[in-house]
């Protein structure tokens, strides 16, 4: 018999996308799933999108807000699958994506294996998917994968993942006390107890990219911060756990220097507890440089003023990208409602 796949899609407010989201669900070629959704709390309506796909291999439950973690460990406590697919609600899989995973994973002797794949960003319009390889897309040891996500900035998508009950367990639930990059620190957990990472190319995944709005995105919010500050913390400590060296300590400063921005001005008790474990890894950090547009406003202004005015572009920026892809997926789909 095949194994069972469990795929775990935490929702909240999530109604325009977990339709979509649960189709790419159902519609994974692997025979053998289990699909979970928990509604975290939702005020939008998620759950009743989310009721009428409930059927024998499909669970449809809400609980109170208490977050994605929390909605995972739900998720995980409910599941009976032999393997974990996490798939975000606004997020959609590839028809084959588990089953290129599991031609491999089927293929393995040992249930430590880690698997991966390739993911694309897209706004509205899925056929304009972006793919962008980074150092992680490949087949690395625990080590070698923290080094090059840490020391050069990079991440692996959530529901890239494919993972075995046995390392489900050996990493254990997801943290609650994170709000923010909370699926990185689990995945960091996943990876010590691994034997290494398999990424399966062929197999894909479709991250709907949401800017701002997204529940990743480091804002001011002092909740936030503190949640990336901890996340910072055990990334650094997973780490040198596996190896203590000169390049373990070198990609450790180059992760904290890129993160300082968003703590400067805003937490100087943070910046200073930041300034403090480079200087334990024998490193320094420094004020991170904005760019030359920015240079007149800082003048002026001050460097707080500026990096908040760039912060404020930007987001402006991505969301006059994401009102024309709205309206190019609207009309390409003769849709003129607020469905999205």
């Amino acid at each position: 018999m095949k194994p069972l796949v469990s795929i775990l899609i935490p929702a909240y407010n999530a109604a325009p996308w977990i339709g979509d989201t649960l189709a790419s669900a159902i519609g994974q070629t692997w025979p053998r799933k289990e699909i979970i959704v928990v509604d975290d709390g939702s005020s939008d309506g998620t759950l009743m999108a989310a009721q009428p796909f409930a059927s024998r291999n499909v669970r449809v439950i809400s609980q109170q807000n208490q977050g994605p973690s929390a909605a995972r460990n739900k998720g995980l406590e409910l599941c009976q699958g032999d393997y974990i697919q996490y798939l975000d609600a606004d997020d959609l899989l590839a028809a084959d994506k588990i089953e290129k995973q599991m031609e491999i994973a089927e293929q393995c002797h040992g249930k430590r294996t880690l698997f991966s794949s390739a993911f694309g960003s897209f706004m509205y319009r899925v056929s304009k998917v972006h793919y962008w390889p980074t150092a992680l897309w490949c087949d690395l040891s625990p080590v070698e994968w923290l080094l090059r996500k840490l020391g050069q900035n990079l991440f692996m998508q959530t529901s890239t993942w494919l993972v075995s009950r046995e390392l489900t367990r050996a990493a254990g639930s997801w943290d609650t006390r994170l709000s923010l990059d909370d699926d990185g620190e689990y995945f960091c957990r996943v990876l010590l107890a691994s034997s290494g990472v398999c990424f399966v190319e062929n197999a894909n995944v479709f991250y709907r990219a949401s800017g701002s709005a997204s529940l990743s995105n480091v804002d001011r919010s002092d909740k936030k911060m503190e949640s990336q500050f901890l996340s910072m913390q055990l990334h650094v400590k997973y780490l040198r756990s596996l190896e203590e060296s000169e390049r373990v300590r070198t990609a450790c400063v180059r992760y904290l220097q890129t993160w300082f921005i968003y703590f400067v001005q805003e937490r100087p008790d943070l910046v200073t507890q930041l300034e403090k474990m480079a200087a334990d890894l024998g490193g320094q950090l420094e004020l991170p440089k904005l760019s030359n547009k920015y240079a007149c406003l800082e003048r002026f202004f001050g460097y707080g003023f500026a990096k908040r005015s760039r912060a404020l572009l930007r987001g402006l920026k991505w969301d006059l990208m994401r009102s024309w892809d709205k309206a190019l997926f609207r009309l390409e789909n003769g849709q003129s409602s607020n469905r999205v």
